[in-house]
């Protein structure tokens, strides 16, 4: 009897075993993305100091005025993105909605009650500080679409299902495009992005960005006053007084050479470069560190966008993997279009580069938006 197999034990081995094998996993953590970020963060810094403390000293007699608010939204923006990060981001599917109507609700008090810079009323001020609500409308359009899409992934190969989607952005695309067109065009872009990838028909982009693309050019055609003399400007900078901050761009970037005049060594920075800090501070990275500086910063813009496609392709769940291509579609178009502009490859779009220009609201959501990708990483689980 002592020799004789007790009943159910292999059974029981089996199921013990069984479990062992499914406990055998871990959560994973894109730490190649928290060390992509808090580098070019870094760099960003680094180089908003050395664009910025000139003219920072004429107009403010601080040559850290710059530098020091940008590292105040900066550190807004990180305590921000640990936050995120570990709360389950199905969380926010409830406050889409609310997110996308708050966000029209201020496009729509800015056009009214905004504050004015630089001749465009884009900022609302709350006290001593200013908050640019387009920036805060990218987010909300990114979790309200992957929380819409994610509830009718099968309807989406249907092109009229597909134009519900962009019917239903028109709002906010109104209303920003008021009064800050560059915005509504990477907002459209997003818009874009999320339905191709959830759709499984490609004709219908095709078709509609050919369609655009013609309307687009037959409007910048025939158009005049304003935008008509932008596209004046663009194809003849070195014609019209306007043309001067593009011109003075690519003098910053044919002068770099190969490696560069060296950091802080900019000529075009000393007030030839007009809000070097902001959108043009890719041509004094070029200027200083040369070509082979700014190869460094699109790979890493490019390694940034690799990982956020292994993020979504390994997301637990659609709604996961629609919120981190929103935010690699955000991030993608505003790279292209800020180099574009500094290269003269494009018209002036006013568009800022990511985590690297001046600029405190937009670096705080940006990094919130970090957040979010962290966020659905931690959903992720590795077997071992």
């Amino acid at each position: 009897m002592s020799g004789r197999p007790e009943r159910g034990t292999g059974s029981t081995r089996f199921r013990e075993e069984s479990g062992k094998k499914k406990e055998k996993t871990m959560k994973y953590f894109d730490y190649t993305l928290l060390f992509i970020i808090i580098f070019l963060v870094c760099f960003g810094l680094v180089m908003l100091y050395s664009t910025s403390s000139y003219n920072a000293q004429l107009k403010y007699g601080d040559g850290a005025y710059y530098l020091k608010r940008q590292l105040f939204a900066t550190a807004l923006g990180f305590a921000a993105m640990f936050v995120i990060s570990n709360i389950d981001y199905h969380v926010w599917v409830h406050f889409a909605g609310l997110a996308y109507i708050g966000a029209i609700g201020l496009c729509v008090f800015v056009i009214f009650g905004g504050t004015e810079s630089h001749g465009q009323s884009r900022w609302i001020q709350l006290g001593p500080l200013s908050f640019q609500p387009s920036e805060f409308a990218k987010i909300a359009v990114i979790l309200f679409l992957a929380t819409i899409i994610s509830r009718m992934p099968k309807k989406m190969a249907e092109v009229k299902n597909i134009i519900k989607v962009f019917a239903v952005l028109v709002p906010i695309l109104g209303t920003v495009a008021y009064t800050n067109l560059s915005t509504a065009i990477i907002i459209a872009g997003i818009a874009v992005a999320l339905t191709f990838v959830a759709s499984p028909k490609y004709a219908p982009f095709f078709i509609g960005g050919a369609a655009v693309i013609g309307a687009g050019a037959l409007y910048l055609l025939t158009t005049s006053g304003y935008r008509g003399e932008r596209i004046d400007i663009w194809l003849n900078p070195e014609a019209h007084a306007k043309g001067y901050q593009t011109m003075q761009g690519l003098y910053a970037i044919g002068s770099g050479g190969l490696f560069g005049k060296g950091l802080g060594e900019s000529m075009q920075k000393l007030g030839f470069v007009p809000e070097a800090q902001n959108d043009m501070i890719f041509s004094i990275i070029c200027e200083e560190l040369g070509l082979f500086g700014a190869i460094c910063v699109i790979l890493l813009f490019l390694l940034m966008l690799w990982r956020f496609m292994v993020i979504a392709n390994n997301a637990r769940d659609l709604f996961g993997a629609l919120l981190v291509v929103g935010i690699m579609a955000h991030i993608a178009i505003q790279v292209i279009l800020n180099i574009a502009v500094v290269t003269n490859s494009i018209p002036n779009t006013g568009i800022t580069l990511p985590l690297i220009s001046y600029g405190g609201t937009s670096a705080s959501f940006l990094l919130a938006e970090m957040g979010l990708a962290f966020s659905v990483s931690r959903g992720i689980k590795l077997e071992v």
